[in-house]
Parts: C-alpha cells; structure tokens; sequence
C-alpha cells in the first residue's frame, strides 16, 4: 500500500536512564486518519522527531512507503510536516515564509496564493510579520506550509493547538478531505474529542510504551461496561466475586471490563435491581483514554 507510515521496534534513549520512546511499533494507513494520543511527556512529539528525521532513532525503523524521511528527494511534495506552529521566522511574513517554501520545491508561485486562500489568511494577515500573529494564525501557515508542495502524507503535531471553535471545525474538515481523497493523515494531541471525531484508527501512548492502538470502534468497544443499580455496592460486590476487575465511580455508576450481558446476567442471580446498563463506549473516548494511560501519566510516572 502507497504512502502508509510504518514505525516498527523504535526506541529512543537519552544517556543510561532517560527512555523518551520504548519499543513503539504501529502503522498510520493510505486514506484514514490516525490519532497518536497521550498525555504530554509521553513520547508523542519524540516519535514523530524520529519519523521526519529531526531525530535520530536509538533502534527501530520509521518508513514512509518503504523509505525514510531523508531518503525522499524533494520530501515537502511527498510529506507534509507540522511539528511546531511557533518555529517560524518571526521577522518574516506568511507571504514571504511560503514562498521560500514554494521555491525550495520548485512549485510553481500560484501556489502561494492557493494556500493563503485555502488557510483562510487574508492579504493583511499574509502581509504580516509572523511575530504579530496569533498561535491559531501561526498553525494556519503551517499547515498551509504544509500542504504547498502537495504531499499524499501529513504528519502534524497537536495542530489545533491556538484555534478556535470555527478553526478547529475548519481543520477537522480539511483533514478528513483530505485523507477521503486517499491522503495518509498521522495526527498527535491531546484533545481527545476532536480526535474522536475526526480519526478512523487510534494508536495510545503511555510513558513511551504503547498501551492500545486499533480501530476507533474497535477500542471504543473494549472500553467495557457502565451500569448503575439501586444499591451500587451490592452490584460491585456480585461482580467482584464472579471475579471482575470492577471500578465505582463517584456518580454511583460501575465500569467493568464484562460485557453487558455478563453484567446483567451477574445482576439477576445475584438479585440486584439494575437502573442503567449500557456499552462504556456511550461514555466516549475520554473515559476510555484516561484508563489506558491512568499508570503512565507524566504526573504519576515514577522518575
């Protein structure tokens, strides 16, 4: 398969003690969009380093098409890369910063134009030096920056990062465009309702290590069950001694792993009277995330 970005085995260590990336392996598929999620300090941003070749990889490989980053002879109009909306030439205008990147291609001029129309900047904000735009002014270039050269794959680092409501609904639509048309989409953050809505596969990083990765429905489906009865702890109990792994929540609900039917069945042996019953996946992909990484979240992670 075309453009697909396949990282295998990579590790990244600084010195003896400090591993940024540990063993990740995962693949990012032609015509979907693939969320790279976890909390900061996970290993997202280090990942994606290596995959451009900003960094280089302790082992492992990161492939795009079979080939790495630096291999691509002219990679702009192959990869388009967002890493960090804010590393731009603050003397510099939106105009002037893509036409360097127009002429570093070869692309032709028109192309300027067509991404300061397509980022929604205007001839004012583009005739502005860079250090006098916002963040979200700043990710609208990079992303135009971007997509200049016409790459079929984009790798960009928590790109709704400054963006309103209305940017964020705008980039969303950009990217699910574009990845529809058969574009390759590796997207990192950690707002997890705009990758819910946006990403056909997820890949879970914790701590450096990769805790889920699948479909979104595939995950969402093995987020378990939630369900309420009129007396929460006899539930928890019935379900713990059919020997469930069972967590009580402050809202009076239960999540298990079980399924539902497992659940229910528990209950009416049991003779507990349920209130609610349902899929955790009505829950979203937050609860879900927050379980995955509960263990590996950089404020809890052992030093």
């Amino acid at each position: 398969m075309l453009d697909m970005i396949t990282v295998t085995s990579l590790t990244k260590t600084y010195g003896r003690n400090l591993t940024a990336v540990d063993d990740v392996s995962f693949t990012a598929a032609t015509g979907r969009v693939t969320g790279f999620l976890g909390p900061n300090g996970a290993g997202k941003s280090t990942t994606l380093r290596i995959v451009v070749g900003l960094t280089p990889a302790t082992s492992g490989t990161a492939l795009i098409d079979g080939r790495r980053f630096t291999d691509l002879p002219n990679p702009g109009t192959e990869v388009g890369v967002l890493l960090d909306a804010s590393a731009q030439h603050a003397g510099r205008t939106g105009r002037e910063i893509l036409t360097i990147v127009q002429r570093t291609m070869g692309m032709p001029r028109t192309r300027v134009e067509e991404m300061l129309e397509l980022v929604s900047l205007t001839d004012d904000e583009a005739d502005r030096r860079v250090r006098n735009y916002s963040l979200g002014m700043r990710q609208r270039l990079g992303i135009g920056a971007a997509l200049l050269g016409d790459p079929h794959v984009l790798i960009l680092d928590e790109p709704a990062n400054g963006l309103d409501p209305a940017g964020i609904r705008w980039m969303r639509d950009l990217l699910r465009g574009y990845a529809d048309r058969g574009g390759t989409v590796l997207l990192s953050s950690h707002l997890l309702h705009e990758i819910e809505v946006i990403a056909d596969d997820l890949v879970v990083i914790g701590n450096g290590r990769i805790v889920a990765q699948g479909t979104k429905a595939e995950l969402l489906a093995s987020a378990g069950t939630v369900a309420r009865a009129v007396d929460g702890s006899d539930l928890a109990a019935a379900l713990e001694r059919q020997g469930l792994t069972v967590t009580a929540h402050p809202d009076g609900s239960v999540h298990t792993d079980a399924t539902a039917a497992q659940v229910g069945q528990v209950a009416l042996a049991a003779g507990v009277a349920l209130t609610e019953l349902r899929a955790a996946d009505g829950a979203g992909l937050e609860e879900m995330f927050l379980e995955l990484t509960a263990d590996t979240q950089r404020e809890g992670a052992a030093a």
